[in-house]
Formats: C-alpha cells, structure tokens, sequence
C-alpha cells in the first residue's frame, strides 16, 4: 500500500501526466466557492499480469479529500481505479481506468406499471435509507447480487431500507423487485428506474422536482450523461452543502459525499441531463 501511495503521488504531482479529472475537481470547487483543506489517498491492487518483462497492475485509488465551504467541512471520499505498467523497473501508462457506465440497448427497457389487485401505500423514512446508504457506499450487503455497474441496484436497496415496497415479481419487465437470484429490470438498470419513479401510481413513487436544491436526503438523481434520452446513473442524496445543494453516494465508481452534478467524472459531457425525484410525495 505504500508504493501505492508514493505511485500515485509522484503521478499527481506531474504536471506532465495530469488527467483532467483534477483539472474538473478544481474547477468545480471554483464554483462551489469551495477549497481543499487536506486530501489523503491509499491503494488496493484488485488485478495483476505479468508478461515477459513488464507487470501490469491495476488498483483502486480510496481518494479522502476534506472539503471547507463557508465554515463548514465536508469529508468527500471516492474510489478510482487506475491502471499502470512496471517495464524493467520503470512505471508506465499510468492512468484512470475508464468509468462503467450503464450498458445501453438499442431498445432501452420501460417498465410495466400496471399490477392489479396491490395498493402498497408506504411512509418513507429517509432516515433509514440515507443510514443504509452509508453503511454500504464502498462495500456490498451479501444478501444482494453484486453488479460489474452497480449504481442502480444500491440506489434500489437504499430505497428498499427506507420501506419502499415491492411489487411486480416474478415478470421482471413489470413493477420494482427482487427476489432470490431474479430482479426487475427496473431495480438494476438505470434507464428502467428512471422511467419507473416518473410512471409508478403506487408503492415506491418519484416526484419530479425542476431544481437540484429542493432534493433533501433520501432523494434520487438520475444521470443521463450523453444527453441522448438514454440513462446510465443513478444517486441516492444523503447531506446538503453550505449553498443547500446535495451531496450523493453511489456505487460503480464507488462515492461518498460527493457534489450531486458530476462534473468532476470522467463520464460527464457538457450534454448531460438530470432528473430529480423526491421520494414518497
């Protein structure tokens, strides 16, 4: 963990190999009228290769930065994994790991809304959803499925520990569910939980909002990074900022804390779309 860590910091302090994930941070800092005060960072290699006379390592990146706004501090994390080369001795190809977003089909699904005979009527409490959500931010609760893109199936367990209900199993095009080893389309993909919370009439319900500072935590923000009609992220609010805007969790490219626009991701484009719900109104 130690080479790690000198690893990274000889590449962040290059000017020369600087990716434009800093060059975003700092500039959404600037207008957040935010600064860094102190960032810390450590490593986990999850992969090694080796070839004739080169190794290949690929690590996860757990990036602490404590954040001042105003007279308030925030401790944003996140997890970025980055790749290097080690050839006869010399690093490298070192560099961030492109960001999954949601698989896309040229058909993306909708979901169902539709269950006859079910009134689920639900008290939200955000409480237990933003507690959840803390509690599994960098880690996986073992009585789900873990996803190679898992934004959209924590977000839905988050919900699920508020008291959202289920509905719709077992037709996995219809409601919002899992169960055993089989899930709706709607709990894991972010596209279908998109659509859901703006069509369901019952149960675990969406509230479109306009602006992103009215969410309060326990809300939802979808991410439609192209701006082509097609979702890939999902968030789950858990705090607001100094100017009442959210801070987020998700999962993928593992977050906490962060500021809900996403400027700073390598998968944001200046095309990109939001949606805000409010949960359970």
């Amino acid at each position: 963990m130690g080479m790690l860590k000198e690893i990274w910091l000889d590449f962040f302090k290059s000017e020369r190999n600087a990716d434009d994930w800093w060059t975003r941070k700092k500039a959404l800092l600037k207008k957040r009228e935010a600064e860094i005060v102190r960032i810390e960072g450590n490593g986990e290699i999850f992969r090694k290769v080796r070839y004739e006379n080169e190794m290949e390592y690929a690590y996860l990146l757990h990036v602490t930065f404590l954040t001042k706004q105003q007279d308030v501090f925030h401790m944003e994390e996140q997890v970025i994994p980055y790749e290097f080369q080690l050839v006869d001795g010399e690093i490298t190809n070192h560099k961030q790991i492109p960001p999954e977003i949601q698989k896309r089909s040229k058909q993306p699904i909708v979901p169902e809304q539709s269950v006859e005979n079910e009134d689920l009527r639900f008290s939200y409490d955000r409480l237990a959803a933003v507690q959840y959500a803390e509690r599994w931010w960098n880690s996986y609760n073992p009585e789900y499925r873990k996803f190679d893109v898992d934004c959209t199936n924590y977000v839905s367990q988050c919900l699920h520990a508020g008291g959202a209900p289920m509905r719709g199993a077992p037709v996995r095009d219809q409601g919002w569910w899992y169960q055993g080893d089989n899930w709706s389309f709607s709990w894991a993909v972010a596209h279908s939980l998109r659509w859901y919370l703006s069509g369901s009439a019952e149960g675990l319900q969406g509230k479109e909002v306009e602006n992103a500072e009215t969410l309060i935590p326990g809300d939802v923000i979808c991410y439609d990074f192209e701006g082509d009609g097609r979702w890939d992220h999902n968030t789950i609010v858990v705090a607001k900022d100094s100017h009442n805007m959210p801070l987020v969790n998700a999962h993928t490219d593992n977050s906490r804390n962060r500021y809900w626009s996403y400027e700073d991701s390598r998968a944001w484009t200046p095309n990109t779309q939001y949606k805000f719900f409010r949960i359970g109104e």
